[in-house]
């Protein structure tokens, strides 16, 4: 379940990139989206769940996106990542 996790929080991350998103949103996002990369490779629990919450850190600060499907997949990305962190 956990790889699973990992590679569906990449993908909601990376499909926001092919939506028209506002420009902070967007920075932020691709932040996550790179430590999302980095976090699928990863099997050691405790850094898994240490790369989660930074995720999490980078997700919470999004206030909405400027488009509906994002927000979607922002949603999405923030349960999973809140799961993987332990939160």
């Amino acid at each position: 379940m956990p790889g699973d996790a990992k590679a569906e929080l990449y993908q909601c991350l990376a499909a926001t990139a092919e939506r028209p998103v506002d420009r902070t949103p967007s920075r932020l996002l691709g932040e996550a989206q790179a430590v999302a990369d980095d976090l699928r490779e990863i099997d050691d629990p405790a850094v898994v769940a240490d790369r989660a919450s930074v995720v999490v850190e980078l997700l919470s600060k999004i206030d909405g996106t400027g488009d509906p499907e994002a927000d979607a997949e922002v949603a999405r990305a923030q349960e999973l990542a809140e799961t993987l962190a332990g939160e």
